[in-house]
């Protein structure tokens, strides 16, 4: 049965921060609000947690799971962003994008897209979000909370404790996040490729 922590969306309660850190160090996958969709998360080794949020999902070997950083310094660890890329990246962040990188070494290659070596990245703008990677001190492994079969996300804490009790270990709610998934760009290629359109604005990537 999952925990569920009732967070304050302003000023997150130290204490449900640090027992929810501890779940995921104990490889525990949790629900936890983003400034786009719920999401599922996990610590970036955690093999059974990625397996769960496949199963949970029902993805392929095509899917792009996402590293939820604190910052660039932490980014950097993980994907390889030119000087000039840096700077439209930098532009757009905190906020509601996920962007599509080569994969330095440092991840997984379970994690990296079967042909391209990719992986998404992303650094939200979300005061709970950035508490538990404040605590933990490594991105989360994530992937939105968009069921198989759903016309819509779910946007109720309760509601996602309900639907999925015996799959999660811990359900983190603060309030609505929205309805809208991140924008996704592909800067893999020779240029920006616009996977998805939704919450970030794309009128930086398309001059």
């Amino acid at each position: 049965m999952a925990r569920y922590f009732d967070v304050h969306p302003v000023d997150p309660q130290r204490r449900a921060i640090g027992q929810i850190v501890d779940l995921v160090r104990d490889d525990g996958l949790i629900v936890y609000p983003t400034d786009s969709l719920f999401a599922l998360g996990c610590r970036l080794g955690n093999a059974e947690g990625i397996a769960r949020i496949r199963e949970i999902r029902h993805l392929d070997d095509k899917h792009h799971f996402t590293l939820v950083c604190r910052d660039f310094a932490q980014l950097g660890h993980f994907v390889t962003v030119s000087n000039s890329l840096f700077r439209t990246l930098k532009a757009a962040t905190p906020g509601r994008y996920t962007f599509i990188l080569p994969a330095t070494r440092e991840v997984p290659r379970r994690l990296l897209h079967a042909k391209k070596k990719t992986v998404g990245v992303r650094i939200p703008e979300h005061t709970v979000v950035r508490a538990l990677l404040d605590e933990l001190g490594e991105p989360l492994l994530s992937s939105s909370l968009l069921l198989p079969d759903e016309p819509e996300p779910l946007t109720q804490g309760w509601e996602i404790k309900e639907r999925l009790d015996h799959q999660v270990d811990a359900v983190v709610d603060s309030g609505d996040c929205g309805t809208e998934p991140t924008t996704v760009i592909d800067f893999s290629g020779p240029e920006p490729e616009i996977v998805r359109r939704g919450a970030g604005d794309t009128s930086l990537f398309e001059q």
